[in-house]
This record gives C-alpha cells, sequence and structure tokens, in this order.
C-alpha cells in the first residue's frame, strides 16, 4: 500500500479502521505508534536472543518513515510530494545505516522500482545514512556482537590481529610486589628473589600506587645504612602510564607509542593485575599473523 501511495488501505479489516478513516491527522499518528513498536519490538526480539529478522524490519521502518514524512509534509505545506517515493527512499536510508550497505540498499531499491528514476535520491540518503551511522558505530548489525568479543575476522590481517589480541592474553603476573610502607632492606631481599627488574608498589588495598627499577635504586642498593633508613615509598615512581585490562590492543599500542615504555601496568577495578609489555605483544602478534598466514 506504501509503495503504491494509498496507505490508508494499510489499516483496512483492522479494528482501528472505524477510528483513522480518512483522516490524515490520525493516519500519521498510527503510522508513528507503529513506526515505534515496531522498533521496540525489534529491538526486543533481537537482544533477548530470538529471531526476530533485521532485513525486513529496516525496510518496514524505513518505509514508515519516508512515507510518514511525506505524509505529514503534505498535509501541513501546500506542496504534494509522492508519498511511494519518500517510502522507497526512506527503505535505502535505514538498510544502508542498519546494514552497512549502502550500494546493497541503492541498487536493491532500485530494482524494486523497476528503473532508475529515484537513483539520484537513493544515492544521496544512502550515504547520508551510511557516513551518519559511522560517526556512532563502526560495525554492522551482523558484526558488532563479533567485534565486542574481538573475533571479527577482516581482510585486513593486521587490524585482524589486533581485535583477536586481547591484554589479557599478554599479561605478564610473575613481577614480586612491595608495599609502600616496607623499608629498602626488604626491597633488597626481594629482589635478590625476583628474575625480574621491575616491582610493583601496592598499598594495603592491593592498589597500584607506583613502581620501582632497578636502574631506580642502582646508587643506593648497596648502602646497608639506608636499609632501616629508606622506605620504598620514598624512591617509588609513578609509572609513565597505567593500562586498563579490558582495553584495546589498539589503544594499548598508542599509548606505548606516546610514553616509549617497554613494560606498563596493568589494572582492572583500580586493582593492580600484573604488567605488559612490548616484546611479549610482538611476539604474540607474530605468531597470530603467521597462523593467519598459514591458513
Amino acid at each position: 500500500s506504501l509503495l503504491t501511495g494509498n496507505s490508508t488501505a494499510l489499516f483496512n479489516g483492522t479494528l482501528i479502521e472505524g477510528i483513522i478513516g480518512n483522516n490524515a491527522y490520525y493516519i500519521v499518528i498510527a503510522f508513528l505508534l507503529l513506526i515505534f513498536f515496531k522498533v521496540i519490538a525489534m529491538a526486543l526480539t533481537t537482544g533477548s536472543g530470538g529471531v526476530g529478522g533485521i532485513f525486513a524490519p529496516a525496510l518496514f521502518v524505513g518505509g514508515m518513515s519516508g512515507a510518514t514524512l511525506a505524509k505529514a509534509v503534505n498535509i501541513f505545506t501546500p506542496t504534494n510530494i509522492s508519498e511511494n517515493n519518500f517510502a522507497l527512499v526512506g527503505m535505502a536510508g535505514v538498510m544502508a545505516a542498519v546494514m552497512h550497505a549502502p550500494l546493497t540498499a541503492i541498487f536493491l531499491i532500485a530494482e524494486i522500482t523497476g528503473g532508475y528514476t529515484l537513483f539520484i535520491p537513493l544515492i544521496v540518503t544512502a550515504t547520508i545514512s551510511y557516513v551518519t551511522i559511522l560517526a556512532f558505530e563502526k560495525q554492522s548489525v551482523y558484526t558488532m556482537r563479533l567485534a565486542q568479543r574481538g573475533e571479527l575476522m577482516t581482510h585486513h590481517k593486521d587490524k585482524a590481529v589486533l581485535s583477536i589480541l586481547t591484554v589479557e592474553k599478554v599479561l605478564e603476573n610473575d613481577f614480586k610486589k612491595v608495599k609502600a610502607d616496607e623499608n629498602l632492606g626488604g626491597l633488597v631481599k626481594t629482589i635478590s628473589k625476583s628474575k625480574r627488574n621491575i616491582f610493583p608498589v601496592l598499598n594495603d588495598e592491593k592498589e597500584l600506587v607506583g613502581v620501582i627499577s632497578l636502574d631506580d635504586i642502582r646508587d643506593i642498593i648497596f648502602n646497608t645504612e639506608l636499609y632501616d633508613k629508606v622506605e620504598v615509598s620514598e624512591i617509588m615512581r609513578t609509572p609513565s602510564a597505567i593500562i586498563d585490562k579490558h582495553e584495546k590492543m589498539e589503544k594499548v599500542l598508542e599509548i606505548f607509542e606516546e610514553t616509549g615504555a617497554w613494560n606498563l601496568p596493568v589494572i582492572d577495578d583500580g586493582k593492580y593485575k600484573g604488567f605488559i609489555s612490548r616484546s611479549k605483544i610482538f611476539s604474540s602478534y607474530r605468531k597470530l599473523l603467521k597462523e593467519f598466514s598459514d591458513d
């Protein structure tokens, strides 16, 4: 009915046909309610794990939105625009945004019309719709969940590897921890038992308050007179950056590039979890890239 310009026929044989009749204002209100409840129903169905479809609801919402706009313009202005053309263009706009497929939307709707009369409006609408949605959501409705789980495979191998690689997978937690109120003597004992040269400093709540490296204490480590006089809190330093456990690997690499650091501490909900190093990231990256190349 929308595609033939006979929007009132949508309500033929329904319970509200008698209420709406040929009243244009009621038709616009009914269209708006249909769009609203259709979006809610689709979101609830898909979000709860049900099968509500994507393609058909997108066409429905787009068509109804375009027809509603045209109907409202015809009511409130002296112009008379084609409701079925607006319905078709609306379909292309919503499809291009939801599916991230502007070309598919353009040519599919062009085929539905049986010609290329609306080709330019379809191109303009689909392009604007696609560019707009990219500013808010980089993934389509089909790939969104995979991207959130870091399981999205693309033709760009570098990005595909980085999407799989997570902080948790390259996290190292074999660093000896020291307390902020510990003295230098206790720190030296901890150093003697460690194979690492970096030591996270924690408070009583297991929160990271600083770090100490062997280079920081090289000048005083053998001065036994200071063992009971100097506390860890006096010689520790603030790390150049702190990585969140749930940070995306692309952002982590940017932080390493900005700071020039080779090792950075990792926290989760404010609690210390370990360290992440450039060398571990690169070795894991090369391993995954090799697996992709072999496939």
